[in-house]
């Protein structure tokens, strides 16, 4: 909504970030005001003729564009106007009866000498009557390294005590350290979109800066893009890929085909297979510890041989599953090759030459043929349109399956809650894909875990739990944060030595609807997303005799005042 046609009002709550988490702990619907970014195409004589207060869809801000922010001047302004119409006593109003509105909350531009990028109010309230106002204001200064200018605790606690006519105090701390850029593999960090990072809370803060104690409460924050090349599990995300690909063909009819790697032929390969399996004893059965087994396992060259060990491929593969292996290695580069591999499959099956050996509870197409021959006698099947590229589909579904199943059950122990959901073969084929997908994102977040903070399976385990009831419920979706409780110390030597992303103590007086709070906070990142490095006079590039070495730090503080109607 728009009001005077130069602030724009949001209501936001419910499952929406709120923008001022980090210095408000409220937890109900609030109305956040920012400068209105107009549409140079709107016509404002159209606009004025709803009054002040309309709506406009036209004057929404572009997704890619920031919320701007209103001067400090016009922010009082409105937060005057909020308070006129929740006391009671204006009677000059008319209003008949107050009702009690949203918390306010006004994005400021920082243009006093206090550098203010909050304003905000919040009504005070017994049982259904407003008694006053709980205003706040939040600035900002900085970056900064020069750790000079930072307050102490003491002058901190003294300033509250002073402002809130308060005899006692209590403290409590807040630090946030980015876990991934901490732990490295072979000297190389693992970048991309992915963030690991732990937050953590304790009681009773004695210094400013300092390192929280190993009593504190901790949380790990994963959140975990798949498909880095250093993965372990690498390989394993280019067989998927492969799989989607041939979904996407099965569902739009277009399927994009790999350029072949190798100079020899996906059906040559095949048919040096079929030729080699006639020659064994009847009754195939693949041995783990076989030449074929070892031949068809994941390229993780480029992974240390410590690393190697975490996700292996499997021994057991059978008949079905090394088909697509080697169709998927060889890159089954054309929907004809596609074909004559399984003319070549099925023409082998038909005339008894070979009767492999399958996993019990395999629903793939190729494996009721396979099963048929067992008695001599298999169904015509007419390789055309989709039905080649489901075959592969299907015997890719199957292994993949197995693949994740076996890491979760031998690997992190899980005992796969939700098993049935993830492997189930009563949905179709696209939904199954969409499922192996979220066993693929899953497993990348274990192998994260376990490779770079050394998790066990009494930490794998709960938070193996935590994916999968996520996933059972949502989407797949690699930019949700799954959260883990935890023990400091299991990830302190991660952190110990490093500086914070977040460091912030609260410093808190009185009980219930008397209680106010002074946070001070320092971060890395600018703690309000109106604020950048363009806003003159505002943020500096300070650092200590020089030197860029040092930690840069914005400096934030949040303050509170209440304000009793009676």
């Amino acid at each position: 909504f728009f009001y005077q046609t130069d602030v724009e009002i949001s209501l936001i709550g419910g499952s929406c970030k709120s923008p001022i988490e980090r210095f408000w702990n409220g937890n109900n619907m609030i109305y956040i005001l920012q400068k209105a970014r107009h549409n140079e195409e709107s016509d404002p004589m159209e606009e004025s003729k709803t009054g002040d207060a309309i709506y406009v869809s036209e004057l929404l801000p572009k997704e890619s564009s920031g919320p701007l922010a209103l001067s400090v001047k016009r922010a009082k302004q409105l937060i005057s106007l909020y308070t006129m119409v929740q006391n009671p006593n204006m009677t000059h109003l008319k209003i008949s009866e107050p009702v009690v509105l949203p918390p306010l909350w006004i994005r400021c531009d920082g243009s006093d000498p206090e550098h203010t990028c909050w304003f905000g109010a919040e009504p005070l309230k017994a049982g259904n009557k407003i008694t006053g106002i709980n205003f706040y204001m939040v600035t900002c200064d900085g970056p900064t390294a020069d750790k000079t200018c930072f307050v102490s605790l003491e002058e901190l606690k003294m300033a509250h005590k002073v402002k809130h006519h308060s005899s006692v105090v209590m403290t409590k701390g807040f630090a946030q350290y980015e876990l991934i850029r901490a732990a490295a593999i072979e000297d190389t960090i693992v970048e991309s979109e992915s963030n690991i990072y732990v937050d953590i809370t304790w009681n009773t803060v004695d210094k400013i800066l300092e390192t929280p104690p190993l009593v504190s409460a901790a949380t790990l924050n994963i959140s975990l893009e798949s498909g880095d090349p250093r993965s372990p599990v690498y390989q394993l995300y280019r067989e998927l890929q492969f799989l989607l690909a041939l979904a996407e063909g099965l569902k739009t009819g277009v399927t994009e085909w790999p350029e072949p790697l190798e100079s020899e032929s996906a059906v040559e390969l095949v048919q040096e297979f079929l030729t080699d399996l006639k020659k064994k004893l009847d009754g195939y059965c693949i041995s783990p510890n076989s030449n074929e087994a070892e031949k068809i396992k994941s390229d993780t060259a480029a992974v240390d041989n410590s690393i190697k060990s975490i996700f292996t491929e499997r021994g057991d593969l059978d008949f079905a599953e090394q088909l697509w292996c080697k169709m998927r290695s060889k890159c089954v580069s054309s929907y004809q090759e596609l074909v004559k591999c399984f003319t070549v499959i099925i023409k082998f099956l038909e005339h008894g030459e070979i009767q492999p050996w399958i996993h019990q509870g395999s629903s793939s197409l190729l494996s009721k043929l396979i099963q048929q021959s067992y008695h001599g006698k298999i169904e015509v099947v007419s390789l055309s349109g989709v039905t080649p590229i489901q075959m592969l589909l299907e015997i890719g579904l199957d292994k993949m399956k197995k693949d994740y199943v076996s890491f979760f059950i031998v690997k992190s122990r899980s005992c796969l809650l939700f098993q049935d959901y993830f492997i189930s073969t009563s949905v179709d084929l696209q939904e199954q894909v969409h499922r192996v997908q979220k066993l693929h994102h899953m497993l990348e977040i274990m192998i994260s875990c376990t490779v770079l903070l050394q998790f066990k399976h009494e930490n794998l385990f709960p938070l193996t739990q935590i994916c999968m009831k996520y996933y059972k419920e949502n989407p797949l979706n690699e930019k949700h944060v799954f959260q883990l409780p935890l023990r400091p110390a299991l990830v302190k030597k991660f952190y110990q030595n490093n500086h914070p992303e977040i460091w912030k103590v609260d410093v808190t007086s009185g009980h219930g609807p008397k209680e106010v709070k002074t946070t001070w906070q320092v971060s890395t990142d600018p703690p309000v997303e109106h604020i950048t490095s363009n806003n003159t006079g505002l943020l500096s590039d300070s650092t200590v005799n020089g030197s860029s070495e040092e930690r840069m730090y914005f400096i934030t503080m949040a303050k509170c005042s209440q304000v009793h109607f009676t």
